[in-house]
């Protein structure tokens, strides 16, 4: 099975990305950038999540020589004009915890009714070469911040969100039942054909 290399250092995500790869028939094993010696880390100097996940993607193809896939995920909340955005992670400072970015979230929404919190998870995915192919898709997860952090599974502003359809937050959710409608999971179908093609060719 060939190697795919995942470009994060969150155990979870990893994790995820093999499920979700599993799921839709995507022969390739995901290993996390812990397996291969350090590099730094690139600037993520653009302000889409497609252009960021570009940059990790190319980075870690570089770094590595192997065929390489990234995301930048964050969430969009409406009232604060579709911010945290790209800088969800970091929301509350460079080196932020998710705790703490959670806090923040939560005040700054504090004065807001149920329907002023509409907002999206948004997945940018990309995948990258060695030799310089690549290409990016989005998945996008429709639903509401709500005013407490409810549930232990998930990660990031999982335990604050509802998606649409939903009654209980993604850290509420189990695994599968989150895999089913996450952002996450949307990019990845999107882009499993487009890499299985360049998989396909690396076992040829």
């Amino acid at each position: 099975m060939t190697r795919v290399v995942l470009a994060t250092h969150n155990p979870h995500k990893a994790v995820e990305l093999q499920r979700i790869f599993d799921a839709v028939g995507l022969a390739a094993t995901v290993v996390g950038l812990d397996a291969y010696e350090p590099y730094p880390d690139p600037a993520e100097t653009e302000r889409t999540f497609e252009g960021n996940a570009l940059i990790k993607a190319r980075a870690a193809a570089a770094a590595t020589g192997e065929i390489a896939v990234a995301d930048d995920s964050g969430i969009e909340v409406d009232f604060l004009n579709d911010m945290p955005g790209v800088r969800s992670a970091r929301w509350a400072g460079v080196g932020a915890s998710d705790e703490a970015n959670l806090r923040l979230l939560l005040a700054q929404l504090a004065d807001t009714t149920d329907d002023q919190r509409t907002a999206r998870f948004v997945c940018a995915m990309a995948f990258a070469t060695p030799d310089g192919r690549e290409d990016v898709v989005r998945g996008v997860m429709p639903g509401r911040v709500i005013l407490e952090a409810r549930g232990a599974n998930g990660f990031g502003y999982d335990p604050m969100f509802v998606a649409d359809g939903q009654t209980r937050t993604n850290a509420e959710l189990s695994s599968a039942e989150k895999d089913a409608i996450s952002h996450r999971t949307r990019a990845a179908q999107a882009l499993a054909p487009k890499l299985a093609v360049v998989l396909g060719e690396a076992r040829s």
